[in-house]
């Protein structure tokens, strides 16, 4: 895709030395702590990555009345039917919930909804097939918050429901008999950025300590709950929510137990297919290895392969599931890159330079892909984006993606109130949301969704900035300091390091049709460097200066490992 946008600017954090200096005087490497301070760590405190540092799960509203609501249903033998979402966040969800009501003496079986039939969350229909499995109180992971009509009728067939969720919730609450989401009125929990598999975690320490106080485990020793912490860790990072203390901690705890061995089989499966290895787990595997594989099957198939995947103990069994969840990724890649250049030739009749926002629709895409799509052309022009694929008849389905200024459930919400009917559903968080609509209020929508973000996002705001931190210092383009960067925990709103430089460009040349190869240096230091994607297609696309956005990493070839550096973005220098 050709970049249409207005110039990418790179600039440097501040990076306050009073902070700098106090963190190394706690011992934190010079490098680190130059890092930390510049995503505003200001004390030692905030870096204990021990569990016991977590919040408490009393201070999470509605988690102590979970936990009775499902000791009681426990104790009185009832059935439990979790109800999953169809993404990677969903799926670790229903995995971790699944896991820890059986070590805690549940009844307990799960149902996810098909994506293309059902669509999201505890629908009507849902609610119906939910139902007729016969549970005594049903449990939704990762949704519920928006399932008025879905609660309503479970209630009417005299089920009782747990909603336990983390999206934000709409002008209605359901009529649930217990709701757990740190984003609902009256929630004071400190961390409002818990994945659904985190609010699902943090239930499960709930109903242990409950169990605890009615005796459960004065002859019996407790659930070990830290030993779910790896699925945690993945739906944490791979739904992309801000990793703010609470959430760094429990990605940090989950990241020690894959890297010390102790893992689901599934998950040590997923590992392997993926050709990364356990002991150097970082939260790039979780996003960019992981998630993607366990996210493929419900874009394409049946989640419920994925959650087989994370709750079977047999490792044969784990393995011929990976590998099934391998193919599935494969093949999502080859449909995507499909509509990737439909895209391209959709946005060559766009002037996306002067833009707001892009509303994308072609009839051959996949409904599965559109969340992709959007998020890699929101990426590469900078603009919030909707790509739509044809839904049950006469619907679309859009999947969104936002840039930093815009709220993209907000902005939806904005367009409900103003065109009355128009979204027939709507729902999602800041930078990722998802709506459906009929066929013929498409161009009223993609007019809507423009004037909404005309009126929202200044000219800076839609000038793609890259936030940098400044020049690496010569000793640390070693394999030893790369190494120390990648063991860290990075992800939203706790970026990882990206640095800027100029340098000199000795040669360049494309690779493969689309990667930029360059040897680059300073200072008397050679670098490899290479631009993935890049889109100028000619093989001196670099001037003889450039200064670049860079991330460090280790590339092995032959068996011998050598820094290299990621270019982001450059310009001359």
């Amino acid at each position: 895709m050709t970049n249409a946008t207005n110039a990418t600017r790179i600039i440097v954090r501040d990076i306050p030395p009073r902070a700098t200096w106090a963190l190394e005087q706690g011992g934190v490497h010079p490098l680190l702590a130059r890092l930390y301070a510049a995503r505003g760590i200001r004390g030692m405190d905030e870096l204990d990555t021990r569990s016991s540092a977590l919040l408490a799960p009393d201070k999470l509203k509605g988690a102590g009345e979970a936990a009775t609501l499902l000791a009681d249903t426990i104790a009185a033998g009832r059935k439990i039917l979790i109800v999953a979402d169809y993404d990677c966040d969903g799926a670790t969800a229903c995995a971790v919930g699944l896991r820890a009501l059986r070590l805690m003496g549940a009844t307990v079986d799960y149902l996810v909804p098909d994506r293309f039939t059902l669509g999201y969350g505890l629908s009507l229909e849902v609610a119906q097939l939910a139902a007729a499995r016969r549970p005594d109180l049903v449990v939704t992971v990762d949704n519920g918050i928006a399932s008025v009509e879905g609660v309503a009728e479970l209630k009417r067939l005299g089920i009782a429901t747990l909603i336990t969720d983390h999206h934000l919730p709409g002008d209605e609450i359901p009529a649930a008999d217990v709701i757990v989401n740190p984003n609902q009125p009256g929630c004071d929990f400190p961390s409002k950025a818990l994945a659904g598999v985190g609010v699902m975690f943090y239930v499960a320490l709930a109903l242990r300590a409950e169990l605890r106080r009615r005796g459960a485990y004065a002859e019996l020793p407790e659930p070990n709950l830290a030993g779910l912490l790896d699925l945690v860790a993945l739906g944490t990072v791979a739904d992309v929510v801000p990793l703010d203390r609470n959430n760094r901690i429990l990605v940090a705890q989950g990241l020690a137990r894959i890297r010390g061995g102790q893992m689901q089989a599934g998950i040590r499966a997923l590992f392997s297919v993926a050709g990364r290895e356990p002991g150097r787990a970082a939260t790039f595997d979780l996003g960019f290895a992981l998630g993607p594989r366990l996210n493929a099957a419900g874009r394409l198939a049946d989640m419920s392969l994925g959650i087989e995947c994370l709750v079977t103990d047999d490792p044969g069994r784990a393995m011929n599931i990976a590998q099934q969840l391998d193919t599935i990724n494969r093949e999502r890649r080859v449909i995507e890159a499909g509509m990737r250049e439909d895209a391209e030739l959709l946005l060559d009749s766009l002037d996306a330079a002067n833009r707001a926002s892009l509303t994308l629709f072609d009839p051959a895409w996949h409904q599965g892909v559109i969340g992709i799509l959007a998020g890699r052309v929101r990426e590469k022009l900078h603009r919030p984006t909707f790509a739509f694929a044809r839904g049950n008849a006469g619907e679309l389905k859009a999947s969104g993606r936002s840039i930093r200024g815009l709220h993209l459930r907000d902005a939806l919400d904005l367009i409900a109130k103003r065109h009355p009917g128009m979204l027939l559903r709507f729902g999602g968080h800041a930078a990722a949301a998802g709506l459906t609509l009929t066929e013929d209020r498409l161009a009223e929508f993609e007019a809507a969704f423009e004037k909404v973000c005309r009126e929202l996002l200044s000219p800076a705001e839609l000038t793609r900035t890259l936030e940098t931190d400044g020049p690496l210092e010569s000793g640390y383009f070693s394999l030893d300091a790369v190494r120390l960067m990648q063991q860290e925990v990075w992800g939203q709103a706790f970026p990882a390091p990206l640095f800027a430089d100029s340098f000199e460009v000795l040669n360049q040349r494309i690779l493969k049709d689309k990667h930029l190869k360059l040897k680059l240096q300073k200072g008397g230091q050679r670098f490899d460097a290479i631009q993935f994607n890049f889109a100028d297609g000619s093989a001196n696309a670099a001037p003889d200066r450039i200064r670049a956005a860079f991330r460090v990493d280790i590339n092995e070839w032959n068996g011998t490992q050598t820094v290299q550096l990621m270019l982001e973005h450059f310009e001359a220098a």
